[in-house]
């Protein structure tokens, strides 16, 4: 029963990093230049990682493996929110 409960933190976890770091980036920072740079996805990526890591460490179910997996799914969130800009692109999949 953990183990689903673990399977199902870590799911949320990416899924929603990734869905809420994209929206984020194409409805607010939609005029920001920096956000087209090589180095801002990575550099989220690496944020979110630090900053989840001391979360995931208090929690029971999850571990350094789930901070790393939401750093990456943040990082893909800003690159995939960039190209929709750059694309202009409205994001039919993740609309609220």
């Amino acid at each position: 029963m953990t183990g689903l409960i673990a399977l199902l933190l870590i799911l949320v976890a990416t899924v929603g990093g990734f869905s809420w770091t994209r929206r984020y980036v194409r409805e607010r920072l939609r005029f920001v230049d920096a956000i087209h740079r090589r180095t801002t996805p990575i550099l989220a990526g690496v944020l979110a990682a630090v900053v989840a890591t001391p979360l995931a460490w208090l929690l029971p179910f999850v571990g350094f493996g789930t901070a790393m997996l939401f750093g990456a799914a943040v990082a893909a969130g800003v690159l995939a929110g960039s190209r929709d800009v750059r694309r202009n692109d409205s994001g039919w999949l993740l609309k609220p």
